[in-house]
C-alpha cells in the first residue's frame, strides 16, 4: 500500500512539474475572411496585411487565413456567410447597398479629383455619414475603406472625342450605380458578368468596358480591348466587413487589436496605389496596350453626366433613394482641394 501511494506522489509531482513547464499560451484563434480578386490586387494585399497586423498585435493569439479569387464561393455567397457568423470577415464594396442604400455612394460617379480627395473624405466625415446605420441593417460592421483603383475605359478602338463615347456599347457590372451612369453618358450599357467580357469582345457584342488599372492589367481585357482612355469616372473602393455579433463579444482589448490592424492595413493600400497603377500601366504598354488621357472636353462631358447621374441617389422617388444623400455629397466637397 505505501508503495502504491508513494507512486502516486511521485505521478502527482511528475503533472506538477510538466504543467509548469507547458506554454501557457492560449490556442490561437482562426479568422477566415474571404474576398473576390486574384493574389497581388490591392484587396487581397489589405487582407493579408491586416492578417499580419492582427496577429502581430495579439501576440499570435489570431491567425488569419484569407481566402481569395472567390474561393469560398461568389460574392453575395461569402457576404451571405459573413452575415450568418459562418465566417468571420470579408471583402466588397457596393454590394453591400443591398442592406443599406448609402453604401453605393462610396463608388459616386466623378465624386473625387484624385485620390488624395478620396483618401481625406474617407478618413473624414463622409465615410461616417455614408456607414451611419450600416451594422443596425446588416449584422455587419464596416471596419475600414481603402481603393481599388480608378475605373477606365477599355475599348476596341481609340475614344478621343465624345462622338466616341456616345453609343459604344459597353459592359457595365449589373448594379443601378453604373447602369444609370452609362446611360446618362450616352453609353449602351450591356450588364453582363466579367466572365463574358472577352467572348464578347471578339463577337462584337460589346465594344469594351471599364475597370481599374490592375483589373484590366491582371485579366488580360487589354489584348481584347487595348485602347484605355484614362477618364477615371468611378473610384471603386472596397472595405473590410466582420460579423457585427462575433465583434462585439470580443474581449475590449481584442476589438482594439482588430480596429488597429483594419485601419493600418487600409493606409498601406492606400499608399501602394500610385505604384499598383504605375505597375498595371507597364503591363499594359508592354503587353501592345494604349493608354491615353480623354481630352478636357471629353473629361467636363464625363463629369457633367456624374453630376446627373446623382439624382439616383437624391430623388425621393428613386429605388435607390439615400436620405441623407446631399449631405454625403456636400461633405465630399468639402476634402476637395
Amino acid at each position: 500500500m505505501k508503495r502504491i501511494v508513494a507512486m502516486c506522489v511521485a505521478l502527482g509531482l511528475f503533472c506538477g512539474l510538466a504543467l509548469s513547464i507547458a506554454p501557457s499560451a492560449e490556442a490561437k484563434t482562426v479568422i477566415k475572411i474571404a474576398g473576390m480578386k486574384p493574389e497581388g490586387e490591392p484587396e487581397t494585399v489589405g487582407m493579408h496585411k491586416f492578417g499580419e497586423y492582427l496577429e502581430k498585435l495579439s501576440n499570435g493569439k489570431y491567425e488569419v487565413k484569407v481566402y481569395p479569387n472567390s474561393q469560398l464561393g461568389k460574392e453575395d455567397s461569402y457576404i451571405d456567410q459573413t452575415k450568418r457568423g459562418t465566417i468571420q470577415m470579408c471583402a466588397t464594396g457596393t454590394q453591400m447597398s443591398k442592406f443599406h442604400p448609402a453604401m453605393a455612394m462610396l463608388e459616386t460617379p466623378m465624386l473625387y479629383e484624385d485620390l488624395d480627395h478620396a483618401h481625406r473624405a474617407m478618413k473624414g466625415d463622409t465615410f461616417k455619414l455614408i456607414t451611419d446605420g450600416f451594422a443596425e441593417k446588416s449584422g455587419m460592421r464596416t471596419m475600414n475603406v481603402f481603393p481599388l483603383g480608378f475605373r477606365h475605359f477599355y475599348t476596341k478602338n481609340p475614344v478621343k472625342s465624345i462622338d466616341d463615347i456616345k453609343g459604344l456599347k459597353m459592359r457595365v457590372p449589373n448594379i443601378p450605380l453604373y447602369t444609370n451612369f452609362a446611360k446618362e453618358a450616352g453609353i449602351s450599357g450591356q450588364p453582363m458578368p466579367f466572365a463574358e467580357v472577352m467572348t464578347s469582345i471578339e463577337s462584337g457584342a460589346i465594344d469594351g468596358g471599364d475597370s481599374p488599372l490592375s483589373d484590366i492589367a491582371s485579366t488580360g481585357v487589354y489584348e481584347y480591348a487595348p485602347e484605355v482612355t484614362k477618364t477615371g469616372h468611378i473610384l471603386v473602393l472596397h472595405s473590410l466587413f466582420i460579423n457585427d455579433k462575433f465583434y462585439k463579444n470580443l474581449p475590449e482589448q481584442d476589438r482594439k487589436w482588430f480596429d488597429e490592424a483594419a485601419e493600418m492595413a487600409a493606409e498601406d493600400v492606400w499608399k501602394l496605389m500610385v505604384q499598383a497603377d504605375q505597375d498595371a500601366e507597364k503591363k499594359i504598354t508592354a503587353g501592345k496596350g494604349k493608354i491615353s488621357e480623354p481630352t478636357p472636353e471629353l473629361k467636363k462631358y464625363m463629369t457633367e453626366a456624374g453630376e446627373r447621374s446623382w439624382t439616383l441617389f437624391t430623388d425621393p422617388n428613386s429605388k435607390q433613394h439615400v436620405p441623407n444623400a446631399k449631405e454625403i455629397l456636400e461633405s465630399a466637397k468639402r476634402y476637395a482641394k
